[in-house]
């Protein structure tokens, strides 16, 4: 189940536009107007179906998405350069056969380095905070690192509301990145084991309430999403874009 909400329509559009570039040659990025590519994704989000319950609002939320997009159009950076195109639909690999663990997900961008030839890890960031002490980078350092055959050099956070390029970040070691992920996921596995969801921060977890709303029928389905997931949309006042400042694709 995924709850859409502008925040999230807003991160999946500008993130659908930059991974159509990751497919194609360096040469042949910029043929096309990316904006044309925004407004072409934003369409299919519009209204309802990308959580927007008024239009000034939907209309706030695509003006942020076209000044991101125009950023990268007039400070390409490392999207203009050589990237490495993992090619799994779903990056995943066997974090513990023994424990019958699959770790999976997506990459934003993997620009070549040729000079060492190695990979630098560039996540794109499309809300207003700053990313603080998450699972996200050992999770992709992982990834990268048993997906594809380069080392990995550095990996960045690209905070497209705010900055022209990259903002480098501390790299986690392979070693603490597999044990702290591995800790995670033993208690997720066995939480599905004993069918025990119970959250740690009781009834009064943020995280929790729109999915209980969903739950209690206060939910509206609109959709389905790109691995079969159902799609709900829930009344704009539930969900302040403090809940959701970014997406992780």
């Amino acid at each position: 189940m995924q709850i859409m909400s502008p925040p999230l329509a807003l991160g999946q559009v500008v993130h659908e536009v930059v991974e159509s570039l990751s497919k194609l040659e360096t040469d042949k990025r910029f043929s096309e107007p990316l904006i044309d590519k925004f407004n072409r994704a934003w369409d299919r989000l519009s209204g309802k179906r990308g959580g927007f319950f008024d239009t000034s609002v939907e209309g706030s939320y695509k003006r942020r998405g076209e000044e991101m997009i125009r950023r990268i159009t007039n400070k390409p950076g490392p999207v203009s350069r050589l990237a490495v195109k993992i090619q799994m639909d779903l990056p995943h690999y066997w974090l513990s056969e023994e424990d019958n663990i699959i770790l999976c997900g997506k990459i934003d961008w993997l620009e070549f380095l040729p000079e060492t030839k190695s990979v630098h890890i560039i996540d794109f960031k499309t809300g207003k905070s700053r990313e603080n002490n998450s699972l996200q980078l050992p999770i992709y350092h992982l990834l990268v690192h048993n997906c594809q055959r380069y080392p990995v050099k550095k990996n960045s956070y690209w905070y497209l509301e705010q900055n022209d390029a990259p903002v480098e970040q501390l790299l986690p070691s392979l070693k603490k990145s597999y044990e702290d992920v591995f800790k995670i996921a033993k208690k997720i596995k066995l939480a599905r084991q004993l069918e025990s969801f119970t959250c740690p921060h009781g009834d009064t977890c943020p995280a929790c309430q729109p999915f209980e709303e969903i739950l209690d029928g206060k939910g509206e389905l609109v959709g389905t999403g790109e691995y079969g997931y159902d799609i709900y949309v829930l009344p704009h006042d539930n969900l302040s874009e403090e809940d959701h400042q970014e997406v992780l694709l």
